[in-house]
């Protein structure tokens, strides 16, 4: 592993990446945080740098918020912590986001990411009108099309497609990262699929039964190789309950499960999209699966959101990650529901161990690859 001279973390083949979350504060405090306004920002400068402490490459900073604000500070407040930024496509111009988002990397010296997260349906509440789901997927296309050309562009340019026409777009500030900001993605549908092997270097998904889970990963290999291009490089976010034994692990779970259910408010009428439908879908096969993956948690919200667990103590969580590893999951979106405390057992408990299997097993395949081709 390696530091560009952006200050970006590089990653050599094998190498695990790992993303916590980050919030504008405590969770477990109820709304508002103990403050009127949802924001404590001791709060959110202890977890960043109790992720930046703990090894950790990035936070993913939700959508729902103003996630470059929060990005401009918690950078304030660490040195090498990168940002992983949802941004909804389509809700700004695109050549105002890329500015933007231009202006963030030089302010952050290279340290942020561009997550792009297209949504389900309609927001009208944005002034978004735009229902149909594969439309909203070619519209972003449309937008990242933009984005990355504003990015790199040392020329105005004119653009005319289906949901945009720019004329003469051009942003004088550049992003410090070249060629340009990273972007990742996410979704569980075909359409997603095909937008992100053209735009993504990571592309992400939530945390399924493996055998779920193959079929995703060949499905964008499947899109990749369909466009010609390298297939991007894959995310998994599942939630992690870990205690010193199995039986303290499990009864966590049970008690988060119970506190789930007793917060969340179903919203009537709400939209699935293809990853709850896949959630729902592998729990109603079963609570448990594989070694260590279990889905009350996903099912007590829903299916909403990355809401599924791998349960354990760290060993058992540590081989869990690693049995994603073995079908090409590079990176790990990891977050607990006690976020501050949990960031630093993992830390302690679960990162090194993780990259350090992943490295012993990666030097034994190129021992091996070596061998054969001697």
């Amino acid at each position: 592993m390696s530091t560009s001279e952006s200050g970006t973390v590089a990653h050599d083949a094998g190498e695990v990446e790992f993303v916590g979350g980050l919030f504008p504060r405590n969770q477990l405090a109820g709304p508002g945080g103990g403050q009127q306004s949802g924001f404590d920002l001791a709060y959110l400068r202890d977890l960043a740098r109790a992720h930046e402490h703990a090894g950790f490459d990035r936070v993913l900073i939700a959508n729902g918020i103003d996630a470059q604000w929060i990005a401009a500070y918690a950078a304030s407040q660490t040195e090498r912590l990168g940002f992983m930024i949802a941004h909804r496509p389509a809700l700004q111009a695109p050549t105002l986001a890329a500015r933007s988002f231009a202006t963030l990397d030089h302010v952050t010296g290279g340290r942020i990411r561009l997550h792009a997260i297209t949504g389900i349906t309609a927001e009208p509440q944005y002034g978004d009108y735009l229902v149909d789901k594969d439309a909203r997927y070619a519209r972003t296309g449309e937008y990242l099309d933009i984005v990355r050309r504003t990015w790199t562009s040392d020329q105005p340019f004119d653009y005319e497609g289906k949901y945009f026409t720019i004329k003469g777009g051009f942003s004088p500030i550049k992003p410090l990262q070249a060629p340009h900001i990273p972007i990742s993605f996410g979704g569980s549908s075909d359409a997603a699929y095909h937008i992100a092997v053209r735009h993504a270097d990571l592309y992400a998904f939530w945390g399924e039964p493996l055998v779920d889970a193959k079929e995703q990963v060949a499905k964008l290999h499947a899109a990749a190789a369909a466009a010609g291009v390298a297939s991007p490089r894959i995310s998994l976010s599942v939630r992690l309950i870990v205690g010193p034994t199995e039986e303290i692990a499990w009864q966590r779970a049970h008690d988060i499960v119970g506190a789930l259910k007793k917060n969340h408010q179903p919203v009537p009428g709400r939209v699935q999209g293809t990853g709850t439908q896949r959630l729902l879908a592998a729990a109603e096969r079963g609570e448990r699966h594989d070694r260590a993956l279990w889905m009350p948690t996903a099912s007590a919200v829903g299916g909403t959101h990355d809401s599924t667990a791998l349960v354990g103590t760290p060993d058992t969580v540590v081989q869990a990650l690693l049995d994603y590893h073995d079908i090409g999951v590079t990176t790990f979106l990891n977050r607990g529901y006690d976020p501050l405390h949990d960031t630093l057992d993992y830390g302690r408990w679960i990162i090194p161990a993780v990259r350090e299997e992943a490295r012993r097993r990666a030097q034994q395949k190129a021992e091996q690859a070596r061998r054969s081709a001697a």
